[in-house]
């Protein structure tokens, strides 16, 4: 397996780029994302995906951790293949796609070209819950957007795998850090959430 890349980029299109790596040049496909963040460097790290099938090996090239990992989480589902998965990267951001399917709004991930209704519906079955437990998302509402975001998602995050439901263990980690202030450590904030529980 070919974790990553590093080495200077030859050639660079919306659709994949060649890197050479040590007087190898390797074609690797990428979405629209990794095409913006490499577009004008010379040199780059691109995360890989070898894919094998019968009748090809191909790399499938991506510019972060997160951006990899939902590729690989789609692909994963019976019916998307590689060029699918890379396609909903092109047309939406990770944290776009996993806040779709978190959400289950099919419409959304329908209007991705090449997803259809019962596609989009088998996605969102097979990825909702894995996706609501990374809570990997990003909190818009202005009252639960405090300084140290980071305590209060391992919080969040440690409450769902204890069982809890999100919506209720956002409602008491928001009350706490509300009266408490914002230096509790996560030791500390947990155990308070799990007595007010």
């Amino acid at each position: 397996m070919i974790a990553y890349l590093k080495g200077e980029i030859q050639s660079l299109e919306a659709t994949y780029l060649i890197i050479d790596v040590a007087g190898v040049g390797y074609h690797v496909n990428i979405p629209l994302s990794a095409f913006d963040a490499f577009k004008g460097q010379k040199t780059a790290t691109v995360l890989t995906h070898l894919h094998i099938k019968e009748d090809a090996h191909t790399l499938y090239g991506f510019q972060s951790a997160v951006e990899k990992a939902v590729f690989l989480d789609l692909i994963g589902i019976s019916g998307i293949g590689p060029s699918t998965a890379l396609g909903m990267l092109s047309a939406m951001n990770p944290n776009e796609i996993k806040g779709a399917i978190a959400a289950e709004n099919v419409k959304q991930i329908q209007s991705i070209k090449g997803i259809g209704a019962k596609t989009a519906q088998r996605v969102i079955l097979e990825l909702k819950d894995k996706f609501r437990k990374e809570d990997l998302l990003e909190e818009s509402s202005p009252s639960s957007v405090i300084s140290n975001n980071s305590v209060k998602k391992e919080a969040l995050s440690a409450l769902i795998n204890l069982g809890f439901a999100k919506n209720s263990a956002e409602k008491v980690i928001d009350k706490i850090l509300q009266k408490q202030g914002e230096k509790l450590s996560l030791e500390e904030l947990i155990k308070q959430a799990l007595k007010s529980a």
